[in-house]
């Protein structure tokens, strides 16, 4: 991909990392000029905002401070790569579910 692209899409990129309101309004916004950089991201960050609403419904059961600190520390770590990724115009999968949100979310 050229550096014209990722220059175009870093923006979008990045916004696909705050919250899922974020990954929506890239998504919206993306949705008439396809940018596929801002695509693959927009698929990382919509993902894991999902995984982390979902999930964490399972882990509020728990009620253990070790519990829920992993878990925020893990998603944490996971959305600080993606985020950084998309801030320095990298095509960075994200560990362990990256390849999963690609193929369920390809045809955004």
């Amino acid at each position: 991909m050229d550096e014209q692209t990722i220059q175009k899409g870093k923006t979008l990129a990045v916004v696909a990392y705050c919250t899922i309101l974020g990954a929506l309004i890239a998504m919206s916004v993306n949705s008439e000029n396809k940018n596929a950089f801002a695509s693959f991201h927009i698929r990382q960050g919509l993902g894991l905002s999902i995984a982390f609403f979902l999930l964490g419904f399972v882990i509020a059961m728990f009620d253990n401070f070790g519990v829920t600190f992993g878990f925020w520390g893990f998603f944490f770590i996971l959305w600080l790569y993606g985020f950084l990724g998309a801030a320095q115009g990298k095509f960075h999968l994200i560990p362990i579910l990256g390849i999963f949100f690609q193929k369920l979310f390809k045809k955004l």
